[in-house]
């Protein structure tokens, strides 16, 4: 009889929990989105990466609690716990993975290491737009439009561009044949063109001068894969501009490269059949 009464009851007493519980999650949720839209003390990919761990944060803890509270009409509260406990311990080692994403997934949000929508490099493979923080992983939208997915555990290398400027590092690996005094030349002209037609990306101070200006930075790696040295040319430019800015400057190198008749470095093989002489082969 009291079972009978218990189950009549029971379905009833679930729908008003979970509807409870869905509406704590909705005001949770949207007493911090109202904070966020009347408050500006954080700025707008911190305030959007604190929504997207918030939704996360409170979806799983809603659902903690509707199943405590359905096991409880089935066991001992007290005996339930203490079961738990061992269980839990269990289940860490078993999911010992999944609980490593969880935690490092509160170390990069809580340093402040990643936002929605940054640009970033993961284990130097993986590039593209940060679209979804979750509480075990990332999702990022690679620039072939792929979206990719990855664990926090997973992640060896990171690499973060979106802190209010980046830096373009553009080269070209010209042949050790070439005269470095010419190669000087062309490249100081390159950097002083781009200074003058792509000005307006570079990232400037609060009196409007250039912090850091498209410059040669001569010669940084000799004997690139036993084929040529790097000359390198940079220039620091806001954050939102790197991508447009990077072609830019690309493209400016590539027409010098061409007017100028830089020799670009090549394989060992083709040195060898222009050369004819063995020594230049690999």
């Amino acid at each position: 009889m009291f079972f009978s009464e218990m189950f009549q009851e029971l379905p009833l007493k679930i729908l008003t929990v979970a509807l409870l519980i869905l509406l704590t999650v909705y005001l949770i949720r949207k007493s911090i989105k109202i904070f966020f839209d009347k408050t500006s003390f954080l700025d707008e990919n911190r305030e959007e990466t604190l929504m997207h761990f918030t939704n996360q944060v409170t979806k799983v803890l809603g659902l903690a609690s509707f199943l405590i509270y359905m096991l409880s009409h089935f066991f001992e509260l007290e005996k339930f716990i203490t079961g738990s406990v061992v269980l839990a311990g269990a289940l860490a080692l078993i999911f010992q993975h999944i609980i490593r994403d969880y935690i490092m997934g509160l170390t990069y949000l809580f340093e402040r290491q990643i936002h929605h929508g940054d640009e970033v490099i993961i284990n130097g493979n993986r590039q593209g737009k940060i679209e979804e923080i979750s509480m075990r992983h990332l999702k990022i939208r690679q620039y072939d439009g792929y979206l990719y997915t990855i664990s926090y555990s997973s992640i060896t290398e990171f690499q973060n561009g979106n802190r209010g400027m980046r830096r373009v590092n553009e080269s070209l690996v010209l042949n050790y044949r070439q005269n470095p005094d010419d190669a000087f030349k062309v490249m100081e002209e390159v950097a002083q063109t781009c200074n003058e037609k792509y000005g307006e990306y570079l990232l400037k101070d609060g009196k409007g001068v250039p912090v850091e200006s498209f410059k040669f930075n001569q010669i940084t790696e000799l004997n690139v894969d036993f084929k040529g040295h790097r000359y390198s040319l940079t220039g620091l430019v806001k954050e939102a501009d790197f991508t447009e800015a990077s072609k830019k400057v690309r493209y400016e190198l590539a027409v010098a490269a061409y007017k100028n008749n830089l020799m670009m470095a090549e394989s060992g093989e083709l040195e060898f059949k222009k050369t004819g002489n063995p020594q230049f082969s690999l």
